[in-house]
């Protein structure tokens, strides 16, 4: 299991992580190793230009919703560099990035959900 698969595993159970992912896909927005907060997500409140942590055919990604198809509960999920990696459910969607070097990212935080009761 990759770093990206084992941010994903706890956000889906609620938590909210911090992790410095690598690459230059997201570039200017995120920069390889910046310290990115994750947390859990409301998929229903997406937005196209959002930055999520989801699983497209396969592979984790720390990318931008592309597009977005309300009535199948689905986005698309792009680089920021214009190659789109495909579409998936809300399902795959786990979380969204409310902050990169501690600087929020705005309106994110209305996206999160609450925290998973384990009562």
């Amino acid at each position: 299991m990759g770093m990206m698969d084992s941010m994903a595993a706890k956000v889906v159970h609620g938590a909210t992580v911090e992790f410095r992912p690598r690459g230059a896909s997201m570039v200017p927005l995120i920069r390889s190793r910046q310290l990115v907060t994750v947390a859990p997500v409301d998929p229903a409140r997406l937005e196209i230009g959002d930055i999520v942590l989801a699983r497209v055919a396969g592979k984790m990604y720390l990318h931008l919703v592309s597009a977005l198809d309300v009535p199948r509960a689905r986005v698309q999920i792009s680089n920021n560099r214009g190659r789109a990696n495909g579409w998936t459910s809300h399902a795959r969607v786990y979380g969204i990035c409310v902050s990169v070097d501690g600087v929020p990212r705005p309106g994110a935080s209305r996206k999160t959900r609450a925290p998973v009761s384990t009562e």
